[in-house]
């Protein structure tokens, strides 16, 4: 099992959530939160460092079997990138172990309560 986390735009969540349906990826946890990377640089203003703001980003967290890993991150990579081929900001995708994931109405484990 993995824990799949994509930040992405606020702008691509609906394309990305009609991606992930069409790819029957339909458990999805989805927060909003700000940050920035390479597309915020320091800048200067009257001779003075200023922090760059922070952009609003959406976080996607998806738990997959470990079947559906390329599934579902093909399904971002293609509806989170910006339609003139990418540029910065569009978001990162991060994979990662999940040790155990349990449902609690039913108290099933593993890769059945995903």
């Amino acid at each position: 099992m993995k824990m799949i986390t994509a930040i992405i735009r606020e702008e691509r969540l609906d394309q990305v959530r009609e991606a992930l349906i069409e790819a029957e990826i339909t458990r999805i946890t989805v927060s909003r939160v700000s940050g920035h990377g390479r597309q915020m640089d320091e800048e200067i203003y009257r001779g003075q460092k200023v922090v760059p703001n922070l952009v609003a980003k959406v976080k996607l967290e998806i738990g997959v079997n470990d079947n559906f890993v390329d599934i579902t991150c093909d399904a971002i990579l293609k509806a989170a990138k910006m339609p003139d081929g990418g540029s910065l900001g569009d978001g990162k995708i991060f994979i990662t172990p999940l040790e155990e994931c349990i449902r609690i109405r039913t108290e099933e484990r593993g890769g059945v309560a995903i």
